[in-house]
């Protein structure tokens, strides 16, 4: 009999009109979460003994659709017993704590398993990460064996099928409990999980199959990569065993601070420096760009945090089309030591100077606003 009348729609939090990949992906989480093992919580085994029962019965067509047709009663009706739940072998409740390269095994038969991936660094400039560069990356990685070919074993001798796990590489413990039969699986520890039994280790790689070399590979770094984004090279990490699929490489690209630029997003910022002159009766002069040295005209009046926007000169979108603004803070240079002549013409200058000869500033709030609109 049902232990629950709750509706189970409603206790994996899915719709009626559900998938089944909707319904396993909600009890994967469901029993991450409610697990007596691993929740707290005081309800925590009846809980997940609910979410166990919901699973049984949607997970299953002719049970799910005596449900939707008639309900708990239909089930009850029908001989539907609680928690005796077949998971595949329990492979859903597995996956759901330990993912399915465990459920499934990363080892085959035979003992091949896929290789571990690898991270890697590269550093680039600024100017590179903005056109795009490529770099030759080294790292040591794991390789197939050249002498045995990956077997582990010296060529010519034999190699035959361990007879503790029988070639499975794995030994099942089989046990019962009010959620059902649980599999507790170990690795053989006759051949250490390889399923074989070698005669005659190889000499150059001692039985491994693989043997560790510094490997060096170009990779290709797109214009407009942002500092900690990983490039994945998929296949270029530790090769498998015994013929597995080789790991990936994940490379972190680390961008060098540029003392000439600051990044935020897509734009870029830098200063200029005017003197107080310079900045009254406008100047040209020569600014760093991500694409070189390029001249910049500031007209007469000149205001000090001024923000001048050169759009479309700051970094490429990455992998989009278009590129964010270069914005250069204008710096107004005052003068720390004048001679009494410098004095006398400021004076002068200050005597003769009225409202008309400044005008009205926008003020450092407003600049700040139009430095970041």
């Amino acid at each position: 009999m049902a232990t629950t009348d709750r509706d189970y729609y409603e206790l994996l939090g899915v719709a009626r009109q559900a998938s089944e990949a909707d319904i396993k992906r909600a009890f994967r989480q469901l029993a991450r979460e409610f697990h007596p093992d691993v929740s707290d919580a005081p309800d925590a085994q009846e809980r997940f003994r609910e979410v166990v029962e919901a699973y049984e019965v949607l997970s299953n067509t002719e049970t799910r659709n005596l449900y939707d047709r008639y309900g708990h009663a239909g089930l009850r009706s029908g001989g539907f017993q609680g928690g005796h739940v077949d998971f595949g072998n329990l492979a859903d409740l597995f996956s759901a704590f330990f993912g399915d390269d465990v459920v499934f095994g990363a080892r085959g038969g035979g003992g091949r398993a896929r290789g571990a991936d690898l991270v890697a660094t590269v550093e680039v400039e600024l100017v590179e990460a903005a056109h795009g560069v490529t770099r030759e990356v080294p790292f040591e990685a794991a390789v197939t064996c050249a002498h045995c070919g990956g077997d582990g074993a010296e060529p010519g001798s034999e190699i035959t099928t361990c007879p503790t796990c029988n070639g499975s590489g794995r030994l099942q413990q089989v046990t019962r409990s009010v959620f059902g039969e649980f599999v507790r699986t170990q690795t053989c520890p006759t051949c250490t999980g390889s399923g074989r039994r070698i005669e005659r280790p190889c000499v150059e790689c001692r039985g491994a199959g693989r043997v560790v070399e510094e490997r060096t590979l170009p990779i290709e770094i797109p214009p407009g990569i942002h500092h900690g984004q990983q490039i994945r090279l998929a296949g270029a990490g530790h090769a498998g065993v015994v013929g597995g699929r080789a790991g990936d490489v994940y490379v972190e690209v680390q961008i060098r601070p540029d003392e000439r630029f600051v990044r935020e997003g897509d734009d870029i910022y830098a200063t200029v420096d005017l003197t107080f002159t310079q900045a009254a009766l406008g100047a040209t002069l020569t600014v760093p760009t991500l694409d070189g040295e390029e001249e910049l005209e500031l007209p007469p009046g000149t205001q000090p945090g001024e923000i001048v926007v050169l759009h479309g000169r700051g970094m490429p979108v990455l992998q989009r089309r278009g590129h964010g603004d270069q914005r250069i803070l204008v710096n107004v240079l005052v003068p720390h030591h004048l001679d009494d002549e410098q004095r006398r013409l400021l004076r002068e200058f200050d005597e003769r100077a009225d409202e008309r000869t400044y005008g009205k500033s926008e003020g450092l709030f407003g600049k700040l606003k139009s430095a970041f609109r």
